[in-house]
């Protein structure tokens, strides 16, 4: 009998204990995951006639565009507006990592038209998520 009261006061200890550390220890909160879209789309028309822009669409589906050069200009293929574009992308990409987005993916594609078009894009793609 003796056996039984101690093993039956073993048990309710632990059932006490366990409650108590149960409701002492925060639950984990589900996080929502954020996701962000740009879209950098570099023309190469020649003579410059192209649209190039940066295209942010945020989490709650609201959209921006920075306009930012085409490759070629009249004289043909500009660096100077590729090294600007360049600086474009990665300082929007600081900025967004500055704010806590983390870089999850990239993509890249070409149109190059046809043997009678000389029109063509460059499009990339970059996807950011962040956890609240």
């Amino acid at each position: 009998m003796k056996n039984l009261n101690t093993i039956s006061l073993a048990i309710i200890a632990i059932v006490a204990v366990s409650l108590f550390l149960s409701f002492r220890t925060p639950s984990p909160q589900p996080s929502t995951v954020k996701w962000l879209q740009i879209t950098v789309i570099e023309s190469v028309i020649p003579g410059g006639m192209g649209r190039s822009r940066l295209i942010t669409v945020d989490d709650q589906g609201n959209t921006s565009e920075v306009k930012i050069n085409n490759f070629f200009s009249v004289a043909g293929i500009n660096f100077g507006n590729i090294r600007e574009n360049d600086q474009t992308v990665t300082n929007t990409i600081q900025e967004l990592s500055n704010q806590g987005w983390e870089l999850k993916h990239v993509t890249s594609g070409v149109f190059s038209g046809n043997q009678n078009n000389t029109n063509g894009i460059f499009m990339t793609r970059y996807m950011f998520s962040k956890s609240e």
